[in-house]
């Protein structure tokens, strides 16, 4: 197994218990698709550890996420990316029908995705070469405030000259790392990013052209660069961003980009039902089988033109969702459906997810806002009857009108926390606020007793 496959690899070593263990700290409910996508990513480790000969013929078991708008389907999969220390990218796939019968080229997503995975691999890298980059800052520093004196390993260190010129080197260098100096003020010579850009457009992207625009343009006018005057603090820091970046070899950050994008990447098509529908349909719908067509061949394993080379798609994780309220999963053509063998099914969000959305994930949105009117020094306390009823609130505006999910709290908590949230700089600070079941009801019931003005709120 090559170094790269190893990295790909040891990101993914979660059992399925653990991983939607992790995945409940920040989801309510849903426990078939936790599990759908804790099996996919051990299976994806457990791929690269099977002999060479049919780890290739190992495909990855693409999943289908079918349910209502706001009860979890992108959470998850930005959670399980995030998990994995995987390239991730969440594409709309009703954009690729925007322009004309086919909108933006497909193949884009994976292009996106590579350029993700470099910039993820070129941070890894830069962590690397951090003290060496650090040491170097600090050599250019020196140099700027003593200029001519040499470093202390140097060959002529006999002359007394050179020994005092050494000495002082060494003086500046404890103040320089003690902070002493971080006020002082020099000189640098600095890119000059304010210069002209030029930005081209094609419908297949720069690299359907062959040629890297960026690079060419730097060839035929140099990069200009300006003097200016910085704080030393400040100055520590450019230089060891500038040095670190010619320390990373870009040729094995491209290399490992591309393998983990080809071995651990995932790509998120969201609203695949939009793209639904049957040959004999007329309008539109000739336009989302054509992108459900260009679609067939990446899912089912291509080869990508790329700036940074080709990649293969064939074991690149792909998760779909959409809601299917007015298309059905089989109004997909039937090879796109075999690419999905998955399938699962999410539940609508009842009021009692709704309490425990409110309270539970490590993220919770009463955790949020307590946080946030904390910074003007008000205790905001969520009393259990105050959580129930917004829970209530929110499960009945959502059955009254359009189901957005979890979404809907947002809705009905700004709404709720409006007046407090505008007052909070003047209010008093010695005085927890309790937002009880009562208090809900007088800032929001009136709402809800109109349904056509809840309609349009909440």
């Amino acid at each position: 197994m090559s170094d790269q496959q190893n990295k790909a690899a040891a990101a993914s070593t979660f059992t399925p218990r653990e991983t939607v263990s992790e995945l409940d700290r920040y989801i309510v409910g849903q426990h078939s698709a936790k599990r759908a996508v804790a099996i996919a990513l051990r299976n994806r480790w457990r791929r690269q550890q099977v002999s060479d000969d049919l780890r290739d013929e190992i495909s990855p078991k693409n999943i289908l996420m079918i349910g209502p708008t706001g009860v979890g389907k992108t959470e998850i999969a930005r959670r399980l990316a995030r998990l994995s220390q995987a390239p991730f990218i969440k594409v709309e796939a009703s954009k690729f029908t925007e322009v004309g019968y086919v909108g933006r080229d497909v193949e884009s997503m994976i292009r996106d995705l590579t350029e993700l995975a470099i910039q993820i691999v070129r941070k890894e890298e830069t962590t690397h070469v951090q003290i060496k980059a650090e040491e170097a800052a600090e050599e250019l520093v020196l140099d700027l405030l003593l200029p001519g004196a040499p470093s202390t390993n140097s060959d002529s260190e006999e002359d007394a000259d050179l020994k005092w010129a050494a000495n002082t080197r060494e003086k500046l260098r404890k103040k320089l790392r003690a902070g002493k100096l971080d006020d002082k003020f020099i000189e640098l010579d600095l890119p000059d990013r304010g210069g002209p850009s030029v930005e081209i457009f094609s419908p297949q992207g720069l690299e359907e052209m062959g040629i890297n625009f960026k690079d060419m343009l730097g060839n035929i006018f140099p990069q200009k660069t300006k003097k200016r005057k910085v704080q030393v603090s400040e100055a520590l820091k450019l230089l060891k961003d500038e040095q670190a970046q010619k320390m990373i070899d870009m040729d094995k950050v491209t290399k490992n980009a591309v393998a983990r994008v080809e071995q651990a990447g995932i790509v998120f098509l969201d609203e695949i039902d939009k793209i639904a529908g049957r040959e004999f349909s007329k309008g539109p719908d000739v336009s989302r089988e054509g992108v459900q067509r260009d679609l067939l061949p990446l899912i089912e394993g291509s080869t990508v033109n790329t700036k940074y080379g080709m990649v293969r798609t064939d074991h690149i994780l792909f998760i779909a969702a959409g809601a299917f309220h007015v298309s059905k999963v089989t109004d997909l053509i039937p090879e796109l459906q075999g690419r999905f063998p998955i399938r699962v099914e999410l539940d609508s969000l009842t009021k009692e997810d709704f309490v425990r959305i409110l309270t539970e994930p490590q993220n919770s949105l009463v955790k949020q806002y307590v946080a946030l009117l904390k910074t003007e020094g008000l205790d905001l306390v969520f009393e259990d009857d105050g959580i129930a009823e917004i829970a209530r609130i929110a499960a009945q505006v959502n059955k009254r009108s359009e189901n957005i999910g979890a979404r809907r709290l947002h809705t009905v908590m700004e709404k709720l926390l409006d007046e407090i949230s505008f007052k909070a700089p003047e209010m008093d600070r010695n005085k927890p606020i309790s937002i009880t079941a009562e208090y809900v009801k007088d800032r929001l019931d009136s709402l809800l007793e109109n349904e056509d003005l809840s309609r349009y709120i909440l």
